[in-house]
């Protein structure tokens, strides 16, 4: 049996059964007995004995006197597992902001930790609030001192939200396609512009190609929207958090495109 056939194969057996994930859940918290697993899970005795002994079998688990063990491995499934399972609920949950939108620039590394983002909250417009994306982004915007952001499009009020946090002395630095440079950078004052790249409070990184996601990065908050699949931005939802998990995906996800553009 190959390797990765085995991991599968170990897999399968822990998922497949719902009392075992139990009883991993309360090993992973620590040592227990079999009494104490079935007071903590409310699983008969029978099913709780039969499953760890299942579990015994395969060197899941490790018994030292009358307590039971989680060894390395399993507790490394049993964390694959829960993440998955996390995965999937943040899929299902946020379903049409997910499906049918271009997920190709986003990274191995990002999809994989899309857990992070389990605390999102996706915002909507409606037929009554038809700018809601964009004033739920606008307002984080001009209430940070520092803004990283990945611009695939201009908006007309992009540049004098720019121009206002480097004109209180925050820090700015865009990824954005080469076609809306000069849009963007001719209509901040000249001054402020040039001073801030001097002082290095502007930074602002060429896309050759299309971006096809978007993403602020302030001082408490992230937005992130994506593009559909028929090429174009989708303005009527974004996934928005505060939370430091949240941020940090964002941050991986910034540098990730960036690293695109420096190579």
């Amino acid at each position: 049996m190959d390797f990765h056939n085995e991991i599968n194969n170990d897999i399968k057996f822990l998922a497949k059964s719902e009392i075992r994930l139990k009883i991993l859940s309360e090993l992973k918290s620590g040592p227990n007995s079999i009494q104490e697993l079935v007071k903590k899970t409310k699983i008969t005795y029978s099913s709780v004995s039969s499953n760890i002994s299942k579990l015994e079998q395969k060197n899941y688990i490790k018994k030292i006197k009358t307590k039971y063990y989680l060894n390395h491995k399993a507790k490394i499934y049993y964390q694959t597992l829960m993440d998955f399972k996390e995965s999937v609920e943040i899929i299902q949950d946020y379903t049409e902001f997910w499906d049918k939108h271009d997920l190709n620039q986003l990274s191995i590394e990002c999809m994989k930790n899309l857990t992070d983002l389990n605390d999102c909250e996706l915002i909507k417009t409606t037929p009554l609030d038809i700018y809601k994306t964009h004033n739920t982004i606008k307002s984080q915007m001009m209430n940070s001192k520092s803004v990283k952001a990945i611009f695939p499009y201009l908006h007309p009020e992009y540049p004098q939200l720019i121009e206002n946090i480097l004109k209180d002395n925050g820090n700015v630095e865009l990824i954005i396609p080469k076609s809306i440079l000069n849009p963007i950078t001719s209509r901040i004052d000249a001054e402020i512009r040039k001073k801030s790249i001097k002082e290095k409070r502007l930074a602002i990184h060429l896309f050759e190609d299309d971006l096809k996601v978007y993403l602020t990065l302030c001082d408490e908050t992230m937005s992130f929207g994506l593009f559909k699949e028929d090429e174009s931005f989708d303005q009527n939802r974004i996934l928005i958090s505060q939370s430091k998990k949240s941020q940090k995906w964002a941050r991986n996800l910034f540098e990730n495109i960036k690293q695109d553009v420096i190579e």
